[in-house]
C-alpha cells in the first residue's frame, strides 16, 4: 500500500546538472517520488563552474565541496569534504523518514551512522561495489580489505537495497547481507536523452568515465587499426577518468593523436544531441577485472539518444545487446580485443544506422529501457521503508 506524505532525503556527491549516470537515476527518482506526494529534499553539492543548477520539483541543498583537477569529487580528501558537513546535516536537520544513500560507501558510512543514532532507517543504492573496482586502483590488501569492510558495513545497515542487476544482489548476499535487496535496474533517462535530428558524423565517441575497471584503453589499438582504413574518422571521449593519460600516451605511441579527442562532461541534452549524429557510441568492460557483473549504461543513454553501440567485454550488456538486437538496431556486442572491436566499427562504418532510422531507435529505448520503470520500482523500495517506522512511532 502506498504510504503519501513521507519525508525523503536523498544524499548524493554527484547530481544534476553534473552529468552521470548517479545524477540522472537518482533525479529520475526524485520526480518520481514528488509525483507520489512524498516530501523530498537531495543534499549534494554546488555543481562546478559553468553548470546552471536547474528547475526540479524537489528540494536540493547545496554546499560547497573540495574536486580534484579534472574537477571531480573524487579522492579521499574531496570524498571527506562532502561527507564531514553531511554528518552534521543529517544530524540537525529536522528527522525524515527515510534517507536514501549513493556511494561512495565513505558516505554511507555516515549515513549509517547518524540514521542509528535518530532511529531513522535508509535505503542503499547500490548501483556499484567499491570494494571490488578499487582492485585496479591499488594493489594494497589493506586498503581493500578496509574499504571493504566499510562498504560491507554502510550496506549491511540499511532497511533496503536497491541495485542494477542480479549479479551485483548475489555479491551482496555472498557477503552475509540479509536485508531485502530490490533489483531496479537503471535504464535512459529518456526525457533528457532522445534523438535530436542531426547529419551523421565520422565519430565513434566513448561518454562517461574511462577508469581502468573499464579498460577504455583496449579502444586506441583498436581505433589505430579501424584507421588504417577509414583514415577520416575520430575518437572521442566525453567526460572524466583516470585512464585518459594512458589513453594518450597509447595513442601518441600509436601516432594516431591527432584523431583522439577528449572533451570535458556536457549537460545530458547536449550529450544527447552529440550522440545522435555519432556514427556509434564505445562501451567496455575489462575481463578478468573482478567487475564482471557490472552494466555499463551508458549503452542505455546511447540509444535513448538514436545511437547504435559497440560494447566489448563481459557481463550483462553483452546479453542484453544480443537479445535486443533481434528488435532493434541496437548494436553489437564482440570480444575485449582489438581486432575484434575494430571488425566492429567498419561494420557499423560501412554499415551505418541512418538517420531516418535513429527516431525509431530512440523511440524503441524509451520503450524497453526508459529510467522511469527503474524509478518507479525503487520508489517502491523507499516507500516500504519510510512507512515501517511511521507505523512504529504511531504505536510507541
Amino acid at each position: 500500500m502506498r504510504s503519501p506524505g513521507l519525508q525523503v532525503v536523498i544524499v548524493s556527491r554527484i547530481y544534476l546538472p553534473e552529468p552521470s549516470a548517479a545524477s540522472f537515476f537518482l533525479s529520475t527518482l526524485a520526480a518520481e517520488l514528488v509525483d507520489r506526494s512524498h516530501d523530498v529534499t537531495v543534499l549534494t553539492v554546488r555543481p562546478p563552474k559553468g553548470y546552471a543548477v536547474p528547475e526540479r520539483p524537489e528540494a536540493l541543498r547545496l554546499f560547497p565541496v573540495l574536486r580534484d583537477r579534472s574537477g571531480y569529487v573524487r579522492g579521499y580528501l574531496q570524498y571527506l569534504s562532502f561527507d564531514v558537513p553531511l554528518a552534521f546535516r543529517l544530524l540537525f536537520r529536522k528527522r525524515p523518514d527515510v534517507v536514501v544513500v549513493e556511494p561512495p560507501p565513505t558516505t554511507g558510512a555516515v549515513v549509517r551512522a547518524i540514521c542509528r543514532l535518530r532511529g531513522i532507517p535508509y535505503v542503499y543504492d547500490a548501483a556499484d561495489l567499491w570494494s571490488v573496482a578499487a582492485a585496479h586502483a591499488t594493489s594494497s590488501s589493506l586498503v581493500l580489505r578496509t574499504l571493504e569492510r566499510l562498504e560491507r558495513w554502510a550496506i549491511g545497515g540499511a532497511d533496503r537495497v536497491i541495485t542494477i542487476s542480479a549479479s551485483v544482489a548475489d555479491r551482496i548476499r555472498a557477503w552475509g547481507i540479509r536485508k531485502p535487496v530490490d533489483v531496479t535496474g537503471r535504464g535512459a533517462d529518456t526525457a533528457q536523452f532522445r534523438y535530436s535530428p542531426a547529419p551523421l558524423r565520422t565519430e565513434f565517441v566513448y561518454a562517461g568515465s574511462a577508469s581502468a575497471w573499464h579498460g577504455a584503453i583496449v579502444l586506441v589499438d583498436a581505433f589505430a587499426e579501424f584507421s588504417s582504413t577509414h583514415p577520416e574518422y575520430v575518437l572521442r571521449f566525453i567526460g572524466h577518468g583516470t585512464e585518459h593519460p594512458a589513453i594518450a600516451a597509447r595513442a601518441e605511441e600509436l601516432g594516431i593523436s591527432d584523431s583522439i579527442v577528449f572533451d570535458e562532461p556536457v549537460e545530458p541534452a547536449e550529450l544527447a544531441r552529440e550522440l545522435s549524429g555519432a556514427t556509434a557510441s564505445l562501451a567496455t568492460l575489462l575481463p578478468d577485472g573482478g567487475y564482471e557483473f557490472a552494466f555499463a549504461t551508458k549503452a542505455y543513454s546511447s540509444l535513448a539518444s538514436g545511437c547504435p553501440v559497440i560494447f566489448a567485454g563481459p557481463g550483462p550488456t553483452a546479453a542484453f545487446l544480443d537479445a535486443a538486437s533481434a528488435t532493434a538496431p541496437v548494436g553489437t556486442a564482440v570480444d575485449y580485443t582489438p581486432e575484434a572491436i575494430a571488425e566492429a566499427m567498419r561494420t557499423v562504418a560501412e554499415r551505418p544506422v541512418l538517420p531516418e532510422s535513429r527516431p525509431g531507435l530512440s523511440e524503441w529505448a524509451d520503450q524497453h529501457v526508459s529510467m522511469r520503470a527503474a524509478a518507479r520500482r525503487a520508489a517502491d523500495a523507499i516507500e516500504l521503508s519510510g512507512s515501517q517506522p511511521r507505523r512504529k512511532r504511531a504505536r510507541s
